[in-house]
């Protein structure tokens, strides 16, 4: 089992690179050993199989209305699916559904924990940075052995 840093979003899209920034940042860091770095994108569905027997799993995405434009948050899981609750089935349906998904699909263990980090609006150089941080420091706390 290994930790998952996944960050997800669109290069192309001004609202939703996010994800991609802060994977760029990681890549400038030393990744511990028991955790992989995952460019995700906008691969939706398809980061189920990052899932399966995971550590810790911290996703990094933009997100929309959890706090101030230009501000991070961190959520766990389960307050992911807590802020969403009726079953979106389109691209706005995002790490709420996967995560609804991922107990009906998964056919190993389940991630011991999940995280997101999310970025909301715009954000400078200073928040992207902190982003990473929070990503490699949620699972440097949880190493898998």
């Amino acid at each position: 089992m290994k930790n998952k840093i996944l960050c997800i979003g669109s290069r192309l899209v001004e609202t939703d690179k996010a994800g991609p920034e802060v994977y760029d940042r990681l890549c400038r860091k030393k990744i511990p050993a028991h955790t992989d770095l995952v460019e995700g994108g906008i691969a939706g569905l398809n980061l189920l199989c990052h899932l399966e027997q995971a550590g810790v799993v911290v996703f990094v995405d933009a997100v929309s209305g959890f706090t101030r434009p230009g501000q991070m948050i961190v959520l766990t899981g389960q307050q992911v699916q807590a802020a969403c609750p009726k079953p979106v089935y389109d691209h706005s349906a995002g790490i709420a559904y996967l995560l609804a998904v991922l107990p009906r699909v998964c056919q190993g263990s389940l991630p011991e924990e999940i995280f997101l980090v999310g970025l909301e609006g715009r954000c400078d150089s200073t928040t992207l940075d902190r982003a990473a941080d929070a990503a490699l420091t949620m699972t440097r706390k949880n190493p898998v052995v």
